[in-house]
């Protein structure tokens, strides 16, 4: 086979190829697999399927890997399947996926991981570009993965983009261990080694085509290799490599990483790392960067602004509870976020978003957080708030509007008063009640009109109550979807997740909006706050 056609090839599943199965049509989700209830299908394999479970302990989203059912009845698949599950227990480390559990359940055998909120690297580098720092950053932190594994004496053999995921917070998970092998393992199945090939061709070494069973650590360096070189170009390789394009300090690093003899390559992968960590702390880098990495530092920077302008739950409020979420979605936007304590025993939590996307959108609401710091002796009267950033924003020609939604909790009156500018409304569950209940009055956006007043909403506040805020507005999407995000669908989601904690319950209807409104939430941000009141 010619080598271009070779490396045009998929991932291989070294089964024969009279043995490949086509997976049945998807069946009816399970309510439980294993001691773990089952929300929905994540995704379908070629040989197994990926469905969100709920820890049975610690209620947490958990990852279910499921065998197909035809492949049951092939020894080597399952010896395979069993191998990752065992592989992935000898591993504790922040980079590589977590393993909560193993066993056989009436549809066969099945695999409990951590679930992982994020993207594959491969999504990542298509979207948009990243820096060269960056890059080098996260390789380091895939290699430390690496050599994490080494030292347990596993070979990854898999070592793709697509295996790589990168969380909303930024930290990198080394996942998928199916065709992973301990060093001292020795294959079984006693087919050729051109029917035994496995693993992806493009970031395969030259030894894994010839022999996958014989492989050592220099295979995964290479896998690590390739993948260095395509956060470094920008771009995927395709199997084209290059080396002229990239950083002279890069160059010899690559070099030696990607050398067809593993003789001749690195042995150990802390040496690649000494030497890639070296180079990223080197005065060349800043003389090397890529043409555009003044474009991508500038979007990394500002998703860091991003990030500050969302402030941490506070620790002080001892009469409630809070559970606080932020999906941020691929695209930049401003989102703001706040919590004040104010005067006589009442508390403050203020949500807003500009109507603008990207980086203005980021600078805009930047000037809003200012300007709320600078009236927060207004603070504690929703509508006087809303109406001196009204005046602020319209007289002061900033011509952005805001969408905005503010409660302000006062335990000593056992009440709320609740302001809603473009955005929905705020949900309660009342101490004896199971039915959530819609509170406010719909204002428009602040910064357009100066001679609107504003009008809030003052209700109970009892120990026992659970409050739900949402940072949906229709007003802030281009493409507003019919029924989306609608109140029915937060109604019904505030009240499936109303018995357990705040945390876990704007985590799990999160979940649940990414599984409903998967393109929408890729688009935009969502926040979502709870409150109990315990005290």
């Amino acid at each position: 086979m010619p080598e271009e056609d070779f490396h045009k090839k998929p991932t291989l599943s070294g089964l024969s190829e009279d043995r490949k199965i086509v997976p049945a049509p998807d069946d009816i989700v399970p309510k439980m697999i294993g001691p773990y209830k089952i929300e929905s299908l994540l995704e379908k394999g070629g040989m197994s399927l990926l469905y969100l479970g709920i820890h049975p302990v610690t209620k947490e989203p958990t990852t279910i890997k499921v065998l197909l059912p035809k492949f049951l009845s092939h020894p080597d698949v399952v010896k395979r399947f069993l191998n990752e599950a065992e592989i992935i227990a000898l591993t504790d480390h922040p980079n590589i996926i977590k393993l909560y559990g193993h066993g056989e359940w009436e549809g066969g055998l099945y695999i409990a991981m951590e679930f992982v909120q994020g993207i594959s690297l491969r999504q990542a580098l298509l979207q948009s570009p990243i820096s060269l720092k960056r890059s080098l950053e996260i390789i380091i932190d895939i290699a430390y993965a690496l050599c994490h594994l080494h030292t347990h004496g596993v070979i990854h053999r898999d070592l793709k983009p697509e295996n790589i995921l990168i969380t909303e917070e930024g930290q990198i998970k080394v996942i998928d261990f199916g065709i992973a092998q301990l060093l001292t393992e020795k294959s079984q199945t006693g087919l050729p080694a051109k029917q035994r090939l496995i693993g992806t061709p493009i970031y395969m070494s030259p030894e894994q085509r010839e022999d996958p069973e014989t492989v050592s650590y220099p295979s995964d360096i290479y896998s690590l290799g390739i993948i260095t070189y395509e956060l470094a170009l920008g771009k995927l390789s395709h199997g084209q490599i290059h080396l002229s394009l990239m950083p002279k300090g890069l160059q010899k690093i690559l070099n030696k990483a990607l050398q067809p003899n593993p003789k001749d390559r690195y042995h150990d992968i802390v040496d690649f790392i000494t030497d890639v960590s070296a180079y990223l702390n080197s005065t060349n880098l800043e003389k090397e960067k890529k043409v555009g990495d003044m474009v991508s530092e500038l979007s990394e920077n500002l998703r860091t602004a991003q990030g500050m302008l969302l402030a941490p739950l506070p620790t002080d409020w001892k009469e409630m509870e809070l559970g606080f979420v932020n999906h941020k979605g691929m695209n930049l936007y401003g989102m703001y976020c706040d919590f004040f304590s104010l005067p006589d025993d009442r508390y403050g939590i203020l949500i807003a978003e500009s109507f603008a996307k990207g980086a203005e959108g980021v600078i805009y609401t930047s000037i809003l957080r200012g300007l709320v710091h600078a009236l927060k002796s207004q603070a504690a009267k929703p509508v006087e708030l809303a109406t001196a950033l009204n005046q602020l924003l319209v007289n002061d020609n900033i011509g952005q509007p805001f969408a905005l939604g503010y409660i302000v909790l006062s335990s000593k009156e056992n009440s709320l008063s609740y302001l809603s500018c473009g955005y929905g409304n705020l949900w309660r569950i009342a101490k004896d009640s199971s039915t959530p209940i819609k509170i406010g009055k719909n204002n428009i956006a602040i910064g357009i009109d100066t001679e609107i007043e504003f009008s809030e909403t003052t209700v109970p506040w009892e120990i026992n109550d659970i409050l739900l805020l949402n940072s949906f507005a229709a007003g802030v999407t281009d493409h507003p979807t019919e029924n989306e995000f609608s109140d029915d669908f937060f109604e019904k989601a505030f009240q499936e997740n109303a018995n357990i904690s705040p945390q876990k319950m704007v985590e799990a209807i999160l979940r649940k909006a990414k599984l409903t409104f998967p393109k929408s939430l890729h688009e935009r941000i969502l926040t979502l706050i709870s409150i109990f009141r315990s005290q």
